[in-house]
């Protein structure tokens, strides 16, 4: 492959690719018979979840519990409680994954008589759920960090003492069996619609990942991104764009995508003349807008397809406009930005062939492929997350240099459900919090608060939503978040005429913004480190590129016409071009370049085109058409004359 050639700043991109999954990730170093049992449980967890996937799978609760056992007990090998354990594994995390695995066995093999008992449990199951609950928040600490832990501690402290609180906020009171009865025994707990999406289908689409890496699948995405635009001007950071949002559809982590593609692009950007805290930025733009990018988009979107009742296979289709359209503006701001600093493309012979790279890997990408196929051919995600992991399986090997040996195809189940923790521990530990608001009706009252708040103005309401989104959004994983905001800010705005659909994408998109929102940027942090570049002009950047997918949500919350939702053809047809050219405007205001130079008047005028071609409405878009067409008249008067004047220095010369 192309880039397993080149060294960047004395490491190669694998070299640097560990040294920074050391210093972010801070996982245990085992060694010896703990590293081998943790191994063999990983493999064992990969190859259950194939098995109940493509051939028979338990009933729900015990295939859930199983799930979440696996999860956890690898959890406490992997994710030491403190940096002086990173060396060690103590007794009580052998403890603790022992009970793990012993509440996974409890659920199913006692199965049966826990229906029966269901509304009357023994104490035993709550003592055994008590315990549960304490696991789960120190996996979920373990992997996340503090934040969410915090959020779902406070939820439950909600549950325990909310009875005191007067008004519309207050709820009747529950003791602690029946908050943990609730949580730990119900699909409405930790074992609710979070852990079903990722014990489904989401473990298996990050087993597919985990395939792709090991057969050489990840590489063949950057290198097809480079051989198709690396020679154009600024064709890093195009590439970097490209590779990202591939990357990013089928990762559905900005964090790990930055890590993964960032390696490789964020040098090469800095290499042909871009600044390296722009360089950081785009790749963090790129990599954050994975996530919201069909065919997959991370687990949220398949959580998402359950909370709104909409097939998935429809969602991904009126999820694609917004999405093409945020890709646009960042293309466009990379592309202005390198014809603003003179930047060329990269030599035809640093970069690889097309035709080579095409014939040599394009039959990994059949999998994601496949994925499309089978979503908008009806065929359920579990149906298509396991016959694209076979599809990788199977067509690598057709060729030598992807085939997998017995130990890669182990090593592949591996770091799948490795790869899978840190997602499993949030949607655990956001089944606490969805379950307190089912049990307290917390997401009603917190809807009607809303409304009261905004005073019914919807306008009011998507900006309140907003600020919410991004401030809970701030080093929350966007699965948790997603989960939280979609059971109680999403109601309000179904309430005040936003279809469902457009409600739920509103919030999806500003969780995922939040990695790259300062003043917590994950993204842009990370890709600051990568660059050697200042983390806050990163974020700036980072932001800066991003801007679209906060006007956009807007736009499809006001007028759900490019989400292809109750529109005719020629409406939506309109609605799209209308924003094309709004995010041109944009694009321009924000790099201060158009076909040259913006002063800061037309860069003011460009940024009001944008709002009013992006703005729902046939009077903006016809406000906004005529303001840039004079823009571009302006421009191309200012190129004319341009060229006159240096003619004129060539012929007295």
């Amino acid at each position: 492959m192309f880039f397993k050639k080149k060294e960047q700043e004395n490491l190669t991109p694998e070299e640097k690719l560990k040294e920074l999954n050391e210093k972010f990730e801070k996982k245990r170093n085992l060694t010896g018979i703990a590293a081998k049992i943790c191994s063999i449980l990983a493999i064992c967890m990969s190859l259950y979840h194939m098995y109940s996937s493509g051939i028979h799978m338990l009933p729900q609760f015990q295939h859930r519990a199983i799930h979440l056992a696996f999860a956890l007990a690898l959890t406490f090998f992997i994710f030491p409680a403190t940096s002086k354990q990173k060396n060690r594994l103590p007794i009580w995390d052998i403890v603790a994954i022992v009970f793990s695995l012993a509440v996974g066995a409890y659920l199913t093999l006692d199965y049966m008589n826990i229906v029966f008992r269901m509304g009357d449990p023994i104490a035993r199951d709550i003592v055994i759920g008590a315990v549960m609950i304490f696991l789960v928040l120190e996996a979920t600490r373990r992997t996340m960090g503090w934040p969410l832990v915090i959020v779902a501690i406070c939820f439950l402290l909600y549950a325990f003492f909310g009875h005191l609180i007067p008004g519309t906020l207050g709820h009747r009171q529950y003791g602690v069996e029946r908050i943990v009865e609730h949580m730990f025994l119900t699909s409405e707990g930790i074992y609710g619609v979070a852990i079903y999406v990722t014990a489904t289908f989401v473990f298996l689409f990050i087993l597919l990942g985990a395939f792709l890496t090991e057969t050489g699948g990840a590489q063949a995405f950057i290198d097809l991104a480079f051989s198709l635009t690396g020679r154009f001007r600024g064709g890093p950071a195009k590439a970097a764009v490209l590779a990202s949002g591939l990357m990013g559809t089928i990762s559905g982590s900005s964090f790990a995508n930055v890590a993964g593609t960032g390696t490789f692009t964020i040098p090469l950007m800095k290499s042909v003349g871009y600044k390296p805290e722009f360089a950081g930025g785009v790749e963090a733009s790129a990599s954050t807008g994975g996530q919201i990018m069909p065919p997959i988009m991370g687990a949220a979107a398949f959580i998402m397809a359950e909370m709104t009742g909409v097939p998935y296979g429809k969602l991904i289709v009126h999820a694609a406009i917004p999405a093409i359209l945020y890709y646009v503006a960042v293309f466009i701001m990379v592309d202005m930005e390198a014809a603003k600093l003179g930047l060329f493309g990269m030599k035809k012979s640093e970069l690889p062939v097309f035709s080579k790279v095409f014939k040599d890997g394009a039959f990994l990408l059949l999998a994601p492929f496949s994925i499309v196929y089978m979503l908008l051919a009806g065929y359920s995600p579990i149906k298509a997350s396991v016959t694209a992991v076979l599809i990788v399986i199977i067509t690598s090997s057709f060729r030598k240099a992807t085939r997998m040996s017995l130990k890669s195809f182990l090593r592949a189940l591996d770091l799948g459900a490795r790869g899978a923790l840190s997602v499993i521990a949030a949607c655990a530990v956001a089944g606490l919090i969805v379950g307190t608001v089912t049990l307290t009706g917390l997401g009603l009252k917190f809807a009607d608060f809303i409304i009261a708040l905004s005073g019914g103005q919807l306008h009011l309401a998507l900006l309140l939503t907003m600020i919410a989104s991004i401030i809970m959004g701030m080093g929350m994983p966007t699965t948790a978040l997603y989960i939280i905001l979609g059971s109680m800010v999403a109601p309000a705005l179904v309430k005040l005429s936003v279809p469902v659909v457009a409600a739920h994408l509103f919030i999806f998109y500003f969780g995922c913004m939040a990695s790259v929102t300062p003043p917590v940027a994950l993204s842009s942090y990370l890709a600051a480190a990568i660059a050697k570049a200042d983390s806050v002009k990163t974020a700036l950047q980072g932001l800066k590129l991003s801007s679209s997918a906060f006007i956009l949500p807007f736009v499809f919350a006001l007028s759900p016409r490019i989400l292809l939702l109750n529109t005719s053809l020629g409406s939506a047809t309109t609605a799209i071009i209308t924003a094309t050219l709004g995010v041109v405007a944009l694009s321009a205001s924000l790099e201060g370049y158009l076909m040259g130079r913006l002063p800061l008047l037309l860069r003011a005028v460009a940024g009001v085109a944008a709002i009013c071609l992006i703005d729902p409405g046939w009077l903006g878009d016809v406000i906004g058409l005529v303001i840039l067409s004079v823009i571009l008249l302006s421009q191309i008067i200012a190129r004319k004359k341009r060229y006159e004047a240096r003619d004129e220095v060539n012929s007295l010369e």
